[in-house]
């Protein structure tokens, strides 16, 4: 069985193609489209007209590459971006009709669960209790559990390009009193989550996005040419001192460090600055980076529970308003 999954994320729309023998989904086939739909947004989060054009002319162009892979799909979503967007509604149906390709948002707890299997998935149970953060660039997704699926599930406001546009774009490099103010907010919205999770004491932690896969290079983690398999991870204290160099330099510089690139360098010190605090608060000496997130999430639900398990959520997606979700969702008994 070949299977496509596609998201479009506040930088980039992504796809990806993967075979699913024996239940792992083994991609075969990756593109990516650079759309930054983040900076195509009004001041109430509406996306700009141009933007919506590009993102069906990218989706339709994801359909056809699915196709001649001869891969079922895509199972389309779209994140942060749109999810909270008031025009939501308007870019889901343009999609539909200019790609005949239905895509969803998610929401936000739902992404973290995805993520939390991924997680679990390539880490194994001898993970144990298991924290997961996933960092994008409109929303932190932030997820604990002990099995299969996580036991709660939260979805907040912490996006590292929401974050840097709000608070690190008034000065090149920011000065303290933004990182201060940007550290309160952070804080303010992670402490219910913080505390659940210094109460559960997970034996793991993981991190997963690509920010939080470009900060453990630039922490000292080995470079992504050395394979998916060597053990990536991040620590607290790499974390803080990679916070006071990115800091230190303009955007512009950062790209020369070890794992920054050039389209994350603006959004990379807002990143840094969620990571840190994060696993300060919730009282974790580091984590591992983990190269699957919510993509491998997706497949692996669908390969494990069905397609009737998409259309499930699907469905249910479209019943959901972005407003509906609550800070902190504790995880109901499952099937």
């Amino acid at each position: 069985m070949r299977v496509s999954v596609l998201d479009a994320g506040s930088n980039t729309v992504r796809l990806v193609i993967a075979d699913a023998e024996g239940g792992v989904p083994l991609p075969v086939h990756t593109v990516k489209w650079k759309l930054r739909l983040s900076e195509h947004v009004g001041p109430d989060g509406t996306i700009a007209e141009e933007a919506v054009e590009e993102l069906v002319k990218a989706v339709a162009a994801a359909g056809a590459t699915a196709r001649r892979w001869h891969a079922s799909g895509p199972l389309a979503f779209a994140t942060a971006v749109v999810r909270a967007a008031p025009n939501r509604q308007d870019v889901l149906r343009r999609v539909a009709a200019g790609t005949g390709i239905r895509m969803c948002t998610l929401p936000g707890e739902t992404e973290a669960e995805l993520t939390f299997l991924a997680a679990r998935r390539w880490l194994g149970w001898h993970a144990g209790p298991l924290a997961v953060l996933d960092i994008g660039g409109g929303s932190l997704e932030v997820a604990f559990g002990r099995g299969r699926l996580p036991d709660f599930a939260a979805s907040l406001p912490l996006g590292a390009r929401r974050l840097t546009q709000e608070y690190l774009e008034v000065q090149d490099p920011p000065g303290p009193e933004e990182l201060k103010e940007l550290r309160r907010r952070i804080r303010h919205e992670l402490r219910d989550v913080a505390s659940r999770i210094r109460w559960e004491r997970p034996r793991t932690a993981a991190v997963s996005s690509r920010t939080f896969q470009q900060l453990g290079r630039l922490c000292g983690a080995a470079p992504g040419r050395h394979g998916p398999f060597v053990q990536r991870e991040m620590r607290c204290r790499d974390l803080r001192e990679a916070v006071r160099t990115l800091a230190a330099r303009p955007t512009a510089e950062r790209a020369e460090l070890p794992g920054i690139s050039a389209p994350r360098s603006g959004q990379s010190l807002a990143g840094a600055v969620v990571g840190h605090t994060a696993l300060k608060l919730m009282g974790l000496r580091g984590a591992v980076v983990s190269p699957w997130a919510i993509r491998e999430g997706v497949l692996l639900r669908y390969i494990e529970d069905g397609a009737d398990w998409w259309t499930d959520v699907t469905g249910a997606a479209d019943t959901t308003s972005p407003a509906s979700a609550t800070p902190l969702r504790i995880a109901g008994p499952r099937a």
